[in-house]
């Protein structure tokens, strides 16, 4: 039977459903508007089904079949990638596509780095990085749509494997001029008389007002968001300090504003940094360098905050 669709057709399709608009789901794909447009179009008359009810300055929205079409043409992509992965793995050659996922709380401190020395290592691979919280990587893990995922141990489910990497203890973040600035260490007790800026994201919340919980009291939070780089600028213009694990390079905020970090004390969890990975990943052979490549370069690396032991 003549195949009635192309692997491509169901790209498109898909990256539409997940963006919720043509417009940004050409942006993701790097493809004109009229191409996606044309593909959707050709896998609704081929298989003669409404994929999208139109409305007029309101997008595009699922029908239910559309709906069951999705889940359908999410799992054949999985698999088309799949194969990819067995052709390389047979070919012994460490090439072809790596989505790597990476935490938005740090994804513009490491995975770059990370991922310069590996581009030269492996120039056959073509890597993509995807940011997103905890939540929406496990997601993206369980659909087949990132290889693996650079995160923290937060609420790791039994069907995925965790690969801890490093220990991050938390910090207070605090302006130059905050009257703890100047202190070598700090216990959730001394921050209960200031207002707080929460990083606010899932899983991470819950992790940083647990301090506050063990000590059977709450922080007076003022201010809320889901940008460290914001939250650095808030804490820096004195609206309130921040806990963290990983900070950047710079003391600096993204606005110039000088920061200061000063470790927490007490019986507090550290973070552990890590790869999450479907089971099996590793036999993947351009999945398994990069997890070694990773291995190393955090082993080798001086963070958080202190300037890298070598060049990465």
């Amino acid at each position: 039977m003549p195949m009635r669709f192309t692997l491509r057709q169901l790209e498109y399709f898909v990256a539409v459903c997940e963006e919720g608009s043509i417009a940004a789901a050409s942006a993701r794909v790097n493809v004109s508007s009229p191409s996606i447009s044309a593909a959707i179009s050709q896998l609704e008359a081929e298989f003669s089904l409404p994929l999208f009810v139109r409305k007029h300055a309101h997008g595009l929205s699922l029908t239910e079949t559309g709906r069951q079409f999705l889940d359908h043409a999410a799992r054949v992509l999985a698999e088309a990638r799949l194969l990819n992965q067995l052709a390389d793995t047979i070919s012994g050659k460490v090439q072809g596509p790596l989505r790597i996922g990476c935490l938005l709380t740090f994804a513009q401190v490491l995975l770059p780095a990370i991922r310069r020395k590996f581009a030269a290592i492996y120039p056959d691979v073509q890597a993509q990085q995807i940011e997103a919280d905890q939540p929406a990587l496990i997601d993206k893990l369980r659909r087949a749509e990132i290889d693996l995922a650079l995160s923290y141990d937060l609420e790791i489910p039994p069907d995925l494997d965790f690969l801890p990497l490093r220990a991050l203890p938390p910090y207070a973040m605090l302006a130059a001029d905050h009257p703890l600035a100047d202190r070598a260490g700090l216990c959730v007790e001394d921050l209960l008389d200031h207002p707080m800026v929460l990083l606010d994201l899932p899983l991470s919340s819950d992790y940083f007002l647990s301090f506050f919980d063990a000590a059977k009291t709450r922080p007076r939070i003022v201010e809320r968001t889901r940008d460290m780089a914001v939250m650095r600028s808030l804490v820096a213009n004195g609206f309130g300090f921040g806990i963290a694990n990983i900070r950047p390079q710079s003391d600096l905020s993204p606005d110039g504003r000088a920061l200061r970090f000063v470790p927490l004390r007490g019986d507090l969890r550290p973070m552990r940094l890590g790869l999450i990975l479907p089971p099996g990943a590793r036999k993947v052979l351009t999945i398994s360098a990069f997890v070694d490549h990773t291995e190393k370069t955090v082993a080798d690396w001086g963070f958080p905050g202190v300037p890298l032991a070598k060049p990465v």
